[in-house]
């Protein structure tokens, strides 16, 4: 169908083309005879100039005659005036008849003639006079009366009269010529008309039939259209309950992989606790070693939690103007630790990096993330080169990889000789709990962190790799263009210890993390002052003037724990360290923590807690 549709606009666009081309021709043609109109004109203008010149130069002549004639017949020397004259102006007038008419052309011959007679006319005139002025006036008379000058001046009419035969015959023909080519303009335009009139004709009655067939086929088309648009629809209903099915797949393995390593670590906890339970009502006390194994177990599952929250790109982070070449040196004795002596490790820095803003910590732990696996897939003996380097993803990276903006970044690759990984392995490396080491080698959530804190930062990762050739991972992180901020002050002697004797109001809405928190804090020697709520808190507030510090749930029901710190600090100056387990909520935006906010995740050990209230105290 769509063939014959355009077979028929080809034939239907002949008549158009034929009519467009004796358009062409008609309007070719007049533009012919107007340029050959506009040379008639200039030869033409020539013609008369050439007559023009001609009639001075016999006129002129004529006038040198008469003076000369005069004074032979007066002896007056005023009437060698017009003599004198004709002889000044005759060189300027034959210097311009010989630009008109250059050596070659028709009338050549003929200008040649008028030049030699006009010579020997004057050469006659200038000899009587010469002979009257030494007195030989007779002789002069009788040259004259001889009849050589007339001859003379006969021979100049008789050239002058050819030049204009000729030039009245080359206009004649011309005009003759371009009245044929007008008459066959006309009969060219006339029958132009006629033909133009019936490819009209023919072209309208052409384009009604294939404006039927044009009908006819737009209807097919349209059928097939609403049959291609069901199965479109058919297809995109198959596609999204395959999409769906295949995100319940990835719902299935993320919950499978989480409640797997929840329970191991449960089961470790559950174990551990039933035994130090037995043992002390026997009256043992030897539960040191189970007390460690679920303290251990509880710190594997806070940090799968941490892990899951870097993934899902919910982990509070605290950005701050990174030196990437100076970070990565001062990890070299770390990853020294980490890797084993096995690994030899090289560090290319580039020169002039450019900074970025990012949390430190956390790209830290994305390049020990990374060097792990890589000596994993090295089988612990290998080489790791870490390399730093600015770079500039173009539009095109960024047309080809939606999630990416296009512009300036600081990129930290991670290279190993390891064994590579195959194509469908790079597609799922980033996948939570999908891993190809054995059931001891990891949780599979290594990648994901590092691939939710880089989004999260809004930067970009990305495998290269091939089976045999090693592994490189590229971790951008975009580049940080405002003024630097001021370093931290290091006071002299490192950290000033606090006594953990002031006293700490403690805001907590579920009982038993209230009572766990508030044994910890007792634990460190604090006074510790306990509220349910948001209004409680604000009440106890006012009853206890020592209070220094608010240790406060963010998520509470009323009024939540960032609403209670501007509230409780328009009453005074309180200092306040908040404390949560999941970061969505009113201190962290955009995964960033707010400006000057003091926070602290659930689940946290004791020494992690008297490290963050001890910085807070001693902090102004």
């Amino acid at each position: 169908m769509i063939a014959r549709l355009r077979r028929a606009m080809r034939w239907q666009a002949l008549p158009l083309l034929a009519g467009f081309a004796v358009v062409v021709l008609i309007v070719g043609a007049r533009a012919i005879l107007a340029e050959s109109q506009i040379a008639d004109r200039e030869a033409s203008r020539e013609a008369i100039e050439a007559q023009q010149l001609l009639s001075s130069l016999l006129s002129l002549t004529q006038d040198a005659e008469t003076g000369q004639r005069g004074y032979l017949l007066t002896g007056e020397k005023n009437y060698l005036a017009p003599y004198r004259q004709a002889t000044d102006a005759l060189p300027a007038l034959l210097k311009r008849i010989d630009d008109m008419f250059p050596a070659g052309s028709d009338r050549a011959q003929q200008v040649a003639g008028i030049k030699d007679a006009l010579a020997r006319k004057q050469a006659e005139l200038a000899e009587t006079i010469r002979l009257y002025d030494t007195g030989n006036a007779s002789k002069a008379l009788d040259i004259v009366r001889g009849g050589r000058g007339k001859l003379e001046m006969d021979q100049i009419r008789a050239n002058i009269d050819a030049i204009r035969r000729i030039d009245g015959a080359s206009l004649s023909a011309r005009d003759e010529r371009m009245q044929q080519i007008e008459g066959w303009l006309r009969t060219g335009s006339f029958a132009a008309l006629i033909g133009i009139f019936l490819l009209g004709v023919y072209t309208i009655r052409e384009s009604a039939r294939r404006f039927r067939q044009v009908a006819d086929a737009q209807d097919a088309l349209s059928a097939k259209n609403l049959a291609l648009q069901n199965e479109i629809e058919t297809r995109e209903k198959a596609e999204s309950q395959l999409r769906q099915v295949q995100k319940m797949e990835a719902v299935g393995q993320l919950t499978g992989g989480i409640a797997h390593d929840f329970n191991n670590m449960l089961a470790i906890i559950t174990s551990a606790m039933n035994l130090a339970q037995r043992k002390l009502a026997r009256g043992e006390r030897d539960i040191g070693s189970f007390v460690e194994a679920a303290a251990d177990a509880a710190a594997r599952a806070a940090n799968l939690t941490a892990r899951l929250l870097a993934f899902s790109r919910q982990q509070p982070l605290a950005p701050q103007i990174v030196d990437a070449n100076r970070l990565v040196t001062g990890m070299s004795d770390l990853l020294r630790r980490t890797l084993g002596q096995a690994i030899e490790i090289e560090t290319v820095l580039a020169g002039g990096l450019w900074k970025t803003h990012a949390d430190p910590s956390q790209v830290e732990n994305a390049i020990i993330n990374l060097a792990v696996n890589a000596r994993d897939a090295m089988d612990e003996k290998g080489r790791l080169t870490i390399e730093t380097a600015n770079s500039y993803l173009d539009e095109a990276y960024a047309t080809s990889h939606p999630e990416v903006k296009a512009g300036q970044y600081v990129m930290i690759a991670v290279t190993d000789s390891g064994a590579g990984m195959p194509p469908d392995v790079m597609a799922r490396a980033f996948e939570p709990f999908f891993t190809t080491k054995p059931v001891s080698k990891g949780t599979g959530l290594g990648l994901s962190q590092v691939f939710g804190f880089v989004k999260q930062s809004g930067g970009h990762v990305k495998i290269y790799s091939e089976p045999g050739e090693g592994t490189t991972i590229k971790i951008y992180l975009p580049r940080f263009t405002g003024p630097d901020e001021a370093a931290p002050v290091t006071r002299a002697g490192g950290k000033v210890e606090v006594p953990a004797t002031g006293t700490v109001l403690l805001v907590e809405d579920d009982a038993r993390v209230r009572a766990a928190t508030a044994a910890l804090l007792l634990e460190l020697g604090y006074t510790v002052v306990e509220a349910v709520s948001g209004e409680e808190a604000l009440h106890k507030l006012g009853e206890n003037p020592a209070i220094s510090l608010m240790l406060t749930d963010i998520v509470m029901p009323g009024m939540n724990g960032r609403q209670l710190a501007e509230e409780a600090r328009r009453r005074g100056p309180l200092k306040v360290v908040f404390m949560t387990g999941f970061t969505r909520n009113a201190v962290v935006h955009n995964g960033v923590l707010d400006h000057d906010v003091h926070f602290i995740a659930k689940p946290f050990t004791l020494d992690q807690l008297a490290a963050k209230l001890r910085d807070v105290l001693a902090s102004h």
